[in-house]
């Protein structure tokens, strides 16, 4: 009967947010999917998937003219998320609540609070970071870089990196999970400054010819096929988030 019920909300919850703008048609599916799943295992690992999506597209539109305008086509995606980014941010979560129903066990619930806080404290930082009146900073050589440039920090974003772990870890202990609100805290905030140093070497980074222009878009604005000028070929923004929640959710298991 749970899942009957969590198939549903979770529906509802993906065409709402499909006519909201803030998924795109593979997107829904995907939440729908994963919204399931964290329902069937419980309403308390719903409710945190639930509580972090609605956050974050309110967020996103706070001030979305000038974030628009200060990323001007650098970023891989915006606007609509798709099932890629649902995925990317959401799997590590989905597979603990998977393991949870399966094999249910105290650990489970430290890996999806790290995974899930470490995408809040990635989203939240950018979607904060990017409202900052100055430009951020490298974080390998602490020079001004392009707002939205993979690797760039400011305070403003650090900040909200510390604040959207600290909503998942709150969450997680009002839900009475057996988490540590320090160690979900220390897994998401670690693994986004880990996904800032990954950006920063690893990710695979883009130039529009015709634009002169740094770019993660495999196709820029303008139209124009852009190419490769450095990083892993494969490993783009969604790679590095997949590869990030991992790693919050290891610092939380660790820290539990």
């Amino acid at each position: 009967m749970r899942a009957a019920a969590g198939a549903s909300v979770s529906i509802l919850v993906s065409v709402l947010a499909r006519r909201e703008r803030a998924l795109s048609g593979s997107g829904s599916i995907a939440g729908a999917v994963m919204g399931t799943i964290a329902l069937t295992a419980g309403w308390s690992w719903g409710v945190l998937l639930l509580s972090l999506f609605v956050a974050v597209s309110l967020l996103s539109r706070v001030g979305a003219s000038q974030k628009a305008k200060r990323l001007n086509g650098l970023i891989e995606k915006g606007g609509e998320r798709d099932a890629a980014q649902i995925i990317a941010n959401g799997a590590v979560f989905t597979i603990a609540a998977l393991g949870s129903l399966i094999a249910p066990g105290t650990a489970w619930f430290a890996i999806g609070a790290g995974a899930l806080s470490f995408s809040a404290a990635d989203t939240w930082a950018t979607e904060i970071g990017t409202l900052s009146r100055r430009d951020p900073v490298s974080i390998i050589n602490g020079r001004r870089v392009p707002t939205g440039t993979s690797g760039g920090i400011s305070v403003l974003g650090t900040a909200g990196a510390l604040a959207g772990a600290l909503f998942i870890g709150l969450e997680a202990v009002f839900a009475a999970w057996p988490v540590s609100l320090a160690g979900t805290i220390i897994g998401g905030v670690g693994a986004a400054f880990a996904d800032s140093l990954i950006g920063a070497t690893l990710q695979t980074r883009r130039w529009c010819d015709r634009c002169n222009q740094q770019t993660e878009r495999r196709v820029h604005d303008c139209g124009t096929p852009t190419r490769i000028t450095g990083g892993i070929r494969w490993l783009d923004n969604d790679a590095v988030n997949a590869l990030c929640s991992a790693i919050g959710a290891l610092i939380a298991l660790v820290l539990r």
